[in-house]
Order: structure tokens, then sequence, then C-alpha cells
């Protein structure tokens, strides 16, 4: 598979950082089901996610982990992307955001973004801590 640059994913640093970035913070089942869809139609995406976001700017030495991971809550908020907040929420425990930190970055989203997208919000964090609970 090629990127956009005429390199191949292998190839890229940017690529490989991103690969066990994006390990480290969704897991590696996650890294493996979305490298599984990088067929002829979808590597190109593939490449550019995992390059760019995940080994370009969540590499970057500017914001924690845990200051990312709350933003990227706040913003999937405002554009009520549930299925992807699900997976950040667990991210966001995995960067060493708390419950209370959760909470409090939906409350602040529920004043500048709205509170029907707060609600979701909440509503879809419940879920994923439900989940954790009772695997243990």
């Amino acid at each position: 598979m090629m990127s956009g640059t005429g390199e191949t994913m292998q190839e890229s640093e940017a690529f490989r950082r991103g690969l066990k970035v994006r390990a480290e913070i969704m897991g590696q089942a996650h890294v493996d089901r979305a490298m599984a869809t990088a067929d002829g139609f979808g590597a190109d995406m593939q490449y550019l996610t995992t390059a760019y976001c995940w080994g370009e700017v969540w590499s970057r030495p500017g914001l924690d982990r845990r200051t990312r991971s709350l933003l990227v809550l706040v913003m999937l908020t405002a554009l009520n992307r549930t299925e992807e907040l699900r997976q950040h929420v667990r991210a966001a425990l995995t960067n060493g955001a708390s419950r209370e930190d959760i909470r409090e970055a939906f409350l602040q989203a529920a004043i500048y973004c709205g509170v029907p997208a707060a609600i979701a919000s909440f509503r879809v964090a419940r879920e994923v801590f439900d989940a954790q609970a009772a695997q243990g």
C-alpha cells in the first residue's frame, strides 16, 4: 500500500510511530481491526489516520495525552460523533483522565456545544463505565 508521498506505509516513520501511539491509547485489538479493513479502498484513510493523527499530532510534546483526550471528547461532543466518542472515552481513561475529568469536560461542552449533545456524551460515557465495571 502506498501513502500519498509514494512510500509504502511501512516505510513511513510517522506511520510506524503512529501505530505505536495508537495501540498504546486505543489498544492493540482496535488497531488490528482498523488495519484489517485497510483494503484497496480504505488503505489511504488508515495511512492518513495513523501517520498524521497518531504519528504526528498525538506524538507532539506540547500537550499531554490526558489533555489531548479531554479536548477530543469535547470536540466529538460538539460534532455529535457518539461512535467515535465511545472509543475516546476508553482512551481518555487509558490516558489518565478520571470520570470526574470526563464529567467536567462534558459539562463545559454543554455550555458551548449544547445540552442535547452533552447529554448524549454522558450517556455514552456511562455505557463505557458500566462495560468496564462488568469486566472487572
